[in-house]
């Protein structure tokens, strides 16, 4: 071989290793995001993230997966089986409580949308009035781990209330059935109630009202994402609140997107839904801070409350279950289309 033929072989094969190097440089971070449920609408905004190429402008390829409640998702994030998750706050203060290595690292709701479900004619005027009813909710259910916090807390005796073990998806029928008294779900949830009840036929009672408003749906991330990956984690947050701000400004567009992402969704729920969550969302705090920001006064408060009703195994100190470290500031849209 030649001299000059020789370099322009090493040129070329030099290009190549470069090229290749560079694409295996730029190859996304694999990230996998624990929802905490089957398809609703407070999830519309990572399908809308993912849709728009936000996480992968990130670097990231992304991942959504479902869970069977909280204490599913959290599971998830603390062994390592996903990045990050969606979770209740409460469950997510029992589990560090418990020894988890989670931590918040941004809200969703702003405002608390822990809520009991009952027929009309069977509507809760007191928090006392559950005594001597049955409860329906999965054992992961967050809701169900704030109870004991609630029960002490409006002075219920736990022992006159009996708790019903079922699957997400059976919590609607359950109560539609009347196999159980009460279901515990989320505000937001109305509209699939209502389907299956028919419209009028549902009492919501939510727990805000009885002076119980703590926080509830986070993002959450283990300590190890945190430590080890904290560019994905920031990259992932500031897409999925691009994702959110996108659906608060425009919701249509965004329910387009996550039929085409789920197509077994159910519009005609999922869109109240998800409207019913962007009323927890579109607050003051979110338009000063940025969507996502988490209050400290109101995250210590709701863990005072946890800590003083709720019998964990250890008390949890504020500083220690949560971060705004990883949070960018996406503001929220002027106004919804």
């Amino acid at each position: 071989m030649n001299g000059p033929f020789r370099f322009r072989f090493w040129l070329g094969a030099a290009a190549l290793a470069f090229a290749a190097s560079a694409a295996h440089a730029q190859a996304p971070e694999k990230f996998t995001f624990a929802l905490n449920w089957f398809a609703v609408g407070d999830h519309a905004a990572y399908w809308v993230a993912l849709d728009k190429g936000y996480f992968a402008k990130a670097g990231l390829d992304v991942t959504l997966e479902n869970s069977k409640g909280s204490g599913d998702s959290i599971a998830k994030v603390d062994t390592g089986r996903a990045d990050a998750g969606l979770a209740d706050a409460v469950a997510v203060l029992a589990a560090d409580a418990r020894g988890a290595k989670v931590k918040m690292v941004g809200m969703v709701f702003d405002k608390t949308p822990l809520n009991f479900f009952t027929w009309k004619d069977k509507a809760l005027k007191s928090p006392k009035d559950v005594e001597g009813k049955t409860i329906g909710a999965p054992p992961g259910d967050g809701q169900r781990q704030a109870w004991p916090a609630f029960a002490k807390l409006h002075k219920i005796d736990e022992g006159k209330v009996t708790w019903v073990n079922m699957e997400p998806s059976a919590k609607i029928a359950a109560l539609a059935e009347k196999r159980v008294d009460i279901v515990a779900d989320y505000t937001t949830g109305m509209p699939f109630y209502e389907k299956a009840m028919g419209a009028g036929n549902v009492a919501m009672f939510p727990w805000a009202d009885t002076g119980f408003d703590l926080y509830s749906m986070s993002i959450i991330a283990s300590e190890k994402t945190m430590r080890e990956r904290p560019k994905a984690l920031r990259a992932f947050l500031e897409a999925a609140y691009m994702g959110w701000r996108d659906v608060m400004a425009n919701p249509k567009e965004a329910l387009a997107i996550f039929k085409k992402r789920v197509p077994e969704i159910d519009l005609s729920i999922i869109e109240p839904n998800m409207m019913l969550g962007l009323d927890l969302m579109r607050t003051k705090n979110y338009a000063d801070h940025g969507i996502g920001w988490i209050d400290e006064k109101k995250m210590c408060g709701s863990v005072d409350i946890v800590n003083m009703y709720m019998g964990l195994a250890r008390k949890v100190d504020c500083k220690d279950v949560y971060t705004t470290d990883f949070l960018t500031k996406v503001a929220m849209p002027v106004a919804p289309k």
